[in-house]
C-alpha cells in the first residue's frame, strides 16, 4: 500500500463545504478499490486542495475520484510521512 499526495486546482476558488461533500462522496466509494482517504486540506481562495490517500496506485486513488464526484487530480505524488 502506497501513500500519495494529490493536488486538485479549482478555478475561481472552492469552497470548504463543497470538498467536504466531496470527499464524502470519496469515503463512500474508496473500499470497492482498496483505497483509503486520509485527510485533506483547502486553500478556498487560490482553489486548491490537497488530499493524502493510503492507495494501491496512484491510478487507484485517481479511480476512486472519478467515480465519486468526477474531479480527479491535477498531479499526484508519493510520498513518505516523517515527524
Amino acid at each position: 500500500m502506497g501513500l500519495f499526495m494529490d493536488v486538485h486546482t479549482v478555478e475561481g476558488g472552492v469552497s470548504r463545504d463543497d470538498v467536504a461533500a466531496a470527499h464524502e462522496k470519496d469515503l463512500a466509494t474508496q473500499g470497492a478499490h482498496g483505497v483509503s482517504y486520509l485527510r485533506y486540506w483547502v486553500d478556498e481562495q487560490a482553489g486548491k486542495v490537497f488530499c493524502l490517500v493510503e492507495a494501491p496506485s496512484a491510478e487507484a486513488a485517481n479511480t476512486v475520484h472519478r467515480e465519486a464526484h468526477g474531479l480527479v487530480a491535477d498531479e499526484i505524488y508519493p510520498v513518505s510521512e516523517h515527524s
